[in-house]
């Protein structure tokens, strides 16, 4: 049985969550404030955190912020705000997921669905074969990353994504391509969170800089790595 977290401060809404997934077959806790949700993301280990933006002490950005620094938990965000720029703070911080409210209860047990099987099934859809081009070494059973031996910790989707690219080394992959290989999701609805997955995996590579990273933007394409060296 899975068990998700819910951080959300009203205690209508936190209650009616709780229903849809008791009955949905999963365990569930609740946190009322960010902190409180922060301190049980860390005690208990669930499988997904469904946070709300708008919460006291610590609102949904700061805990998104604080649980990326060290877990890889699925995280679907729900906010009540609309407007682009929150879809694209969600999806900048490291949301897997995001629903505004208000949302049809199918449609979130849907997405809660989606982003637990991508969790406990992506580790199978990695190629199983060690990478290593002198400049990336990548081991799929390890799960593990180095560049020039140095270590990089990554998230589950970054770890796909990376390998996703570098066994395709030289060609250039659509958005909706590594949506397929690294999120499990052909649809398109949610190209933006290559471009800014991309970005924080550059980021965490040590490749911020666009001109000098082997992961090259290909404008009006996809994304594309660079072996040392050579193309392919």
């Amino acid at each position: 049985m899975s068990r998700l977290l819910v951080v959300e401060d009203d205690p209508d809404i936190a209650l009616a969550l709780r229903l849809l997934f008791s009955r949905a077959g999963y365990e569930v806790a609740h946190a009322g404030d960010g902190r409180t949700g922060l301190k049980e993301a860390y005690a208990e280990h669930p499988d997904l955190v469904v946070l709300d933006v708008g919460l006291p002490e610590m609102d949904g950005w700061q805990v998104l912020e604080r649980l990326r620094d060290v877990s890889d938990v699925p995280v679907l965000v729900l906010t009540a705000h609309g407007q682009e720029a929150e879809k694209v703070r969600g999806l900048r911080g490291g949301a897997d997921d995001y629903l505004t409210k208000p949302f049809a209860n199918n449609e979130l047990l849907a997405r809660v669905e989606a982003l637990l099987r991508r969790s406990s099934s992506g580790q199978n859809s990695w190629a199983s074969q060690v990478y290593d081009d002198g400049l990336v070494h990548l081991d799929p059973t390890k799960r593990r990353v180095y560049v020039k031996g140095d270590e990089k910790r990554l998230t589950p989707t970054e770890f796909r994504l990376l390998n996703a690219l570098v066994r395709h080394a030289g060609a250039v992959l659509s958005p909706n391509q590594l949506l397929t290989q690294a999120w499990d999701d052909p649809t398109g609805i949610g190209q933006e969170r290559v471009k800014f997955a991309v970005l924080r995996l550059r980021r965490k590579l040590g490749w911020s800089d666009p001109d000098d990273s082997p992961i090259e933007s290909v404008r009006g394409f996809g994304y594309r790595y660079r072996r040392p060296g050579g193309e392919g």
